[in-house]
């Protein structure tokens, strides 16, 4: 924890991240924190040891502080992470996780002059207990990131201070998987036959995707137009219960469960259209991706969605939990070939302004605002 840092700029920021995998979350703050480094700022990466996200960093060879953090209770982590910020004359403390807060709070009682920024990516209501209001409180928080205006209006009802609140959308790779090209090899791999449509999703295998609905949604699907093979990429808590389902539902080879694959940018180019079938979604950066791309999409009108996916012009929107109406809503793009990459060229335009350039540009706005 002696390790002295040159700082450049002003301010300085050390990152936190609390989580050891990787998902939606873990992969924003990488994208902020990647960026602002070769932006010569002075920041750091504070992450789990032998994490996904100690990984990364060490892969790309970016300054990382791998520091054990035992759940919200942990001052003793708090203690040494403000006594690095004291060394390290840190401003700003960027948490980018729900555990991460708690860190933060704990590293402001053992250093109040550091300001502080709490990322909200979920559209849960925030739960009652002391804790978990303290995290949102201007007391501890400077300001808290909302990714999306659905997000700053679950938080404004359950009581945060809207002048603590900010909307800043998390942003993607424009380009990242754009030089991927198809190959017979992925059907090949897949078992797909070549004259089936590819409707794909990305998402986590947990409670919140609500792939129940998409798996009762993909059964009424194939009793009406057999050749087409749904594929899931994401792994889970809810893995074995759902393959149970899809078992039930006799949904065979038309149904892939693909598992967790970090080579994401091969499925997006072989998927004819992108499904998230979210119940609540705080904005749903797998939507942005497959966007990207060119894909159309169709998913549910709930959380952040609607502020990327907007009806009939670059996707369509189904209300949540509706298996009839998301069923409805695929076959429309199954039989329109026309309708499907007009969509999806839309789609192609309307994501740039959900470019990691732009969401990049209002974390550094921000930080000069409080810094």
């Amino acid at each position: 924890m002696k390790t002295q840092l040159t700082s450049i700029h002003k301010p300085n920021i050390l990152h936190i991240d609390s989580e050891r995998g990787w998902r939606g979350g873990q992969q924003q703050a990488a994208y902020l924190f990647e960026h602002l480094h070769l932006q010569g700022y002075m920041t750091m990466m504070a992450c789990q040891p032998k994490s996904a996200l100690h990984q990364y960093c060490l892969e790309k060879q970016l300054p990382c502080l791998p520091i054990r953090m035992r759940g919200e209770w942990d001052f003793i982590a708090g203690y040494r992470i403000a006594q690095f910020c004291k060394l390290n004359n840190i401003n700003i403390l960027h948490l980018h996780s729900a555990h991460a807060l708690s860190t933060g709070i704990w590293v402001k009682l053992f250093y109040p002059q550091v300001r502080t920024i709490g990322v909200r990516r979920v559209d849960f209501p925030i739960q009652k207990n002391l804790l978990s209001q303290l995290k949102y409180s201007p007391r501890y928080m400077n300001r808290v990131v909302c990714i999306s205006e659905g997000i700053r209006q679950v938080m404004i009802n359950c009581g945060v201070p809207e002048d603590i609140l900010v909307t800043i959308h998390s942003g993607v790779d424009l380009q990242k998987y754009t030089h991927i090209e198809k190959s017979p090899e992925f059907r090949n791999t897949w078992q797909i036959p070549e004259h089936h449509l590819i409707v794909g999703t990305v998402a986590a295998l947990t409670w919140h995707k609500d792939y129940p609905n998409l798996l009762h949604a993909a059964r009424k699907v194939i009793d009406h137009y057999p050749n087409v093979t749904f594929i899931a990429v994401g792994g889970g808590e809810d893995e074995a219960e759902l393959k149970a389902l899809a078992i039930k539902l006799n949904l065979g080879n038309h149904f892939i469960f693909a598992g967790f694959n970090k080579e994401l940018g091969i499925f997006y180019n072989h998927f004819d259209m992108f499904v998230l079938s979210s119940v609540m979604e705080g904005l749903g950066t797998s939507i942005l991706d497959a966007q990207a791309v060119g894909l159309p999409v169709i998913a549910c009108r709930t959380g952040g969605i609607p502020e990327a996916v907007f009806d009939n012009e670059n996707g369509l929107l189904v209300p949540p939990q509706n298996s009839e109406a998301l069923a409805n809503a695929i076959l429309t793009l199954l039989c329109d070939e026309k309708k499907r990459h007009a969509l999806g060229k839309h789609a192609q335009e309307t994501v740039k302004s959900f470019s990691i350039e732009h969401t990049v540009q209002k974390n550094v706005r921000l930080y000069q605002e409080i810094g």
